[in-house]
């Protein structure tokens, strides 16, 4: 059954290809294609993009932990502008939310405008995590998935799915094609962060986590077609 309205995780790293920092252009507008396919079809699509491309904060010790995080809040901001362009140049409409002011470049977030947004089917980008350090993009999407009540998280990733270890590591890793939020919490497997699995399973919110680099995949997704593995709540 194809999803009716998906949140979408991309990471910054992800969008910046080979290069690992910025963006890589050819990436961003392989997935505006794939995104453009579903929202002609009709499903409703928030995204969460992660902040990567620019800043690893928690990688220094010269800086606070707070300031850390808020810098990586404006990277994912600087993600979502650029994205959401690529988006537009692709023929679709878009709208992004921040928690907080950001001048004239993004609007406050307003669950019922939000909900406006995606009804007339725009592209909703939810920048800026949640307004509060010590909270990943993880969280960040969890909270707005459950808060707009989508059907379910699609995480694109750089690797295909689950696994019951690293398969960088591990040649015998074995990928699950389901597994349960609880198992993933007890395994620590890692899938997202510990507070977003948490939000995930008191909220009954399934994951589908699939990879980037897979023809279609972000479409295939979308479409309910999930070439990975799926996380059940």
């Amino acid at each position: 059954m194809s999803p009716r309205r998906v949140l979408l995780k991309l990471s910054g790293e992800a969008l910046a290809g080979e290069q690992k920092t910025g963006f890589d252009e050819s990436t961003v507008k392989e997935v505006a294609r794939q995104v453009k396919l579903s929202v002609d079809a009709g499903v409703q699509v928030g995204i969460v993009i992660g902040g990567g491309n620019f800043w690893r904060g928690r990688t220094s010790n010269a800086i606070d932990r707070t300031k850390a995080d808020q810098i990586g809040m404006l990277a994912t901001i600087m993600n979502c502008i650029y994205v959401s362009e690529i988006f537009r140049n692709a023929g679709m409409k878009t709208q992004i939310f921040t928690p907080f002011q950001c001048g004239s470049m993004t609007d406050l977030f307003s669950k019922d405008e939000a909900n406006r947004c995606l009804e007339d089917g725009k592209v909703v980008f939810f920048a800026g995590g949640t307004g509060h350090p010590y909270f990943s993009t993880d969280t960040g999407i969890a909270l707005r998935a459950i808060e707009m009540e989508a059907d379910c998280i699609l995480l694109a990733k750089a690797i295909d799915g689950v696994y019951d270890s690293d398969p960088k590591i591990n040649p015998n890793a074995v990928k699950y094609d389901t597994i349960t939020i609880q198992e993933v919490i007890d395994k620590q497997l890692g899938v997202i962060d510990l507070t977003a699995s948490i939000m995930c399973m008191e909220n009954k919110m399934p994951l589908a986590v699939f990879s980037l680099n897979e023809k279609d995949s972000i479409a295939n997704a979308m479409q309910g077609k999930i070439n990975g593995t799926i996380v059940t709540a």
